[in-house]
């Protein structure tokens, strides 16, 4: 009698190999439960493991872990804990024998993350595991009163191998960084990776310390940084240093050099011109490095970028993903031959920020020279329309998958999804902004997608002969996207390009226009979906606006901006949430109001405070199948305050499917009971955390009970719950 053969009958190496390929890690735990063999070979494979739980039990860690390589000890609880410093050591943990566990448990550690708040973490953690050689330090307090340097001198005197540092959540100062990187010469030339976009930085990189840090380490290949261009300061970064870069990195590949007033990342005004009081000092010839990913966001006039991306196009064949802010004059756009960022032919991500003579025809032009685009955004464009950009997505239908359309004038909610119809059956990744009307003196002249075909004729004609006499230019933006969107549609309705469908003119349900374009009738492949609204804003018109139909979206961010201080209560008792209910595969989200500003404590008479707009914010949180969420607290700046309130409590309680949630702000203790002890709710819920993550985080929380003592209560009283599954 022969017996059936299973996975168990595989070899062991075999079977490590099929294990280790699995990357996921529900899947990798579920495996784990199968079967004892399962399990072992599980923990034997696995390379990259993130710490969770309460810091006191770190002595308590298993030693079935040994091959994992990538560490993450900065999410142990409480958030910002001081691990391995000589203050925890009041706590009853030992920080010496917790670094001879931990040495014992990971002892083939090369990439590491860790919160750092003093010096002495960095300094046992290279003692721990010398050779490192990927490092991602954390720091949302303020910098410890300590030297120059000090935060960064043990890690390069001990991890000689050393290639990859991230700064881009570790707060410091920028005096910090340089003289290190001179002390230790033979560590900086190893260095091939530095991210330095620092969010919390108020003030960038001045000019001559860009200069010493590429002096120090000619090997980079990414180097991202947060520099200061505004002219009017002293050290601000122009032309000279931009050059001192491409001059000492010779084998850069990505480079982002980012304003930090754009790393705030607040959105503008969309009514503004596109145009800044001060021109940066950029020359051509500081824009041609031999890169394949470049981000130049300035905030300052860059004017007649043209022909420097011409030359950037022709010197940097690889250039896949570009990213250009406060540029104008990108591409001239006249007549038919391609000049400008257009013929930067190989990219694949563009990325444009307040450009404020780019046009419908501008957009027709890239679209044109760059076929291969997968990503697209725009941001801050008040002359683009609907018309270039849906011209521009029936271009690039074989492509386009990933678009972000942000605070452009003429280009709401609904004109923004009218423009994408073309894409709507393949488009995977989308941004829009929450507006849900435009007022009528911010219209443009005459709507081009409601001009028949004999006003056409007449508008083309009227702009051809102002064209020809030079008494006006804009018409012939205009004029050329006609043609365009006239060719392509009618190459679609001859069948002469298969990724085009002809569809009939609408009717009357509002799918399609009648002018060619089509692209299903459901965002069918949209699985993560990005939105900005402005505070007291409702959310239920989004389905109207033409997400009614997405049967695979899975993830949402919504971004909540503005100030509720002056505002009156909101006419609706609730901001919408429920008409998220009709994506049936929603099951993360990101809810984020750490924009919103308000009075924590009293409101004046007639206001709400934030406990008010909290509920307001959160009601109907309930009706969705969240299974993770991260959700930030309004704040009151005044007193540096992002708390969750008792009806948000309350609320949040009531998400039956919650595995996850992440509160991106502080609460007291009783607040936060209220997820364990209310019967029969939330019995899903396992991984529960409070995250300071913005600058300055409380250095001592007093503002409510969640102190040290207090998230052990917590999480203990959540690990005693049964769990369902």
């Amino acid at each position: 009698m022969t017996t059936a053969t299973t996975i168990n009958d595989l070899p062991d190496a075999i079977l490590s190999t099929i294990i280790g390929l699995v990357s996921d890690t529900r899947t990798r735990n579920s495996l784990s439960l199968a079967c004892r063999k399962f399990r072992s070979t599980e923990r034997a494979t696995r390379t990259s493991l993130a710490l969770r739980g309460n810091a006191r039990d770190l002595p308590d860690l298993p030693l079935c872990f040994a091959a994992v390589t990538h560490l993450d000890l900065s999410l142990l609880s409480p958030w910002g804990h001081s691990l391995l410093s000589p203050s925890a050591a009041a706590n009853d943990t030992d920080p010496l024998l917790l670094a001879q566990r931990l040495r014992a448990a990971f002892p083939f550690v090369d990439s590491l993350i860790v919160y750092s708040r003093s010096p002495s973490t960095i300094q046992i953690v290279s003692h721990l595991w010398p050779g490192l050689r990927h490092v991602k330090l954390v720091r949302w307090h303020q910098r410890p009163q300590s030297p120059l340097g000090a935060d960064f001198d043990p890690l390069f005197d001990q991890c000689h191998s050393l290639s990859e540092l991230d700064l881009s959540e570790f707060y410091y100062w920028t005096e910090d960084l340089p003289p290190v990187l001179e002390a230790y010469p033979n560590v900086a030339r190893s260095l091939t990776k530095l991210d330095l976009l620092t969010t919390s930085f108020t003030e960038g990189f001045r000019a001559n310390e860009i200069k010493s840090i590429v002096t120090a380490c000619p090997k980079l290949q990414h180097l991202l940084i947060a520099c200061m261009f505004d002219p009017r300061y002293i050290g601000f970064v122009g032309e000279e240093a931009l050059l001192s870069i491409s001059a000492n990195c010779p084998e850069l590949k990505v480079v982002h050099l980012i304003d930090t007033s754009s790393l705030a990342n607040a959105r503008g005004d969309p009514n503004d011109d596109g145009f800044t009081s001060e021109d940066a000092r950029i020359g051509r010839a500081a824009l041609v490095p031999l890169l394949e990913e470049l981000a130049l966001d300035v905030c300052k006039n860059v004017r007649d970028s043209g022909l420097a991306l011409e030359v950037l196009g022709s010197k940097c064949p690889r250039l896949r993903a570009l990213k250009l802010g406060q540029f104008h004059g990108i591409c001239t756009a006249i007549g038919s031959e391609l000049d400008g960022i257009a013929l930067c032919s190989g990219l694949e991500s563009l990325s444009i920020k307040n450009s404020a003579d780019l046009t419908d025809m501008g957009l027709i032009e890239i679209a044109r020279g760059c076929c291969k685009l997968a990503k697209f955004e725009v941001q801050g464009c008040k002359r683009i329309t609907v018309k270039g950009l849906r011209t521009m997505a029936c271009l690039l239908r074989k492509t386009l998958v990933d678009v972000g359309i942000s605070c452009c004038k003429n280009l709401d909610a609904a004109a923004s999804l009218r423009a994408l119809e073309p894409i709507r059956d393949r488009i995977q990744r989308l941004h829009i902004d929450c507006v849900w009307e435009q007022e009528d003196d911010h219209a443009p002249n005459f709507d081009i997608n409601q001009v028949n075909d004999d006003e056409d004729e007449d508008v083309n004609s009227e702009a051809s002969v102002l064209n020809r006499n030079g008494e006006d230019g804009d018409y012939m933006d205009l004029n050329w996207a006609a043609e365009y969107e006239h060719r392509s549609s009618k190459k679609c309705k001859l069948g002469l390009d298969g990724d085009c469908s002809y569809m009939p003119p609408s009717n009357g349900y509002g799918y399609g226009n009648g002018n060619g374009f089509w692209g299903g009738e459901s965002w069918e492949r949209l699985h993560y979906l990005s939105l900005w609204i402005g505070v007291g804003e409702p959310l239920t018109p989004l389905p109207t606006a033409g997400l009614d139909d997405c049967p695979n979206l899975e993830e949402i961010q919504i971004r909540v901006e503005g100030d509720c201080r002056g505002r009156h209560r909101p006419t609706r008792r609730d901001f919408g949430l429920t008409c998220l209910a009709g994506y049936p595969l929603l099951s993360k989200m990101k809810l984020d109001c750490g924009d919103t500003v308000g009075y924590a404590l009293t409101a004046p008479p007639g206001q709400m405070d934030l406990s008010l707009w909290e509920r307001f914010f959160l009601s109907g949180i309930e009706s969705l199948s969240l299974s993770e969420l991260d959700y930030w607290p309004p704040q009151d700046r005044d007193v540096n305050q992002r708390s969750l309130w008792l009806p948000a409590a309350g609320l949040l309680a009531e998400c039956l499917t919650l595995r996850k949630l992440f509160i991106h702000g502080t609460a007291h203790e009783h607040f936060m009971m209220f997820l364990v002890r209310i019967p029969n709710l939330n019995r899903n819920l396992r991984d529960v955390q409070l995250r300071e993550d913005y600058y300055p985080a409380p250095e001592n929380e007093m503002s409510t009970e969640m102190r040290v003592d207090s998230c052990r209560r917590f999480e203990e009283a959540l690990n005693r719950r049964p769990i369902l599954d």
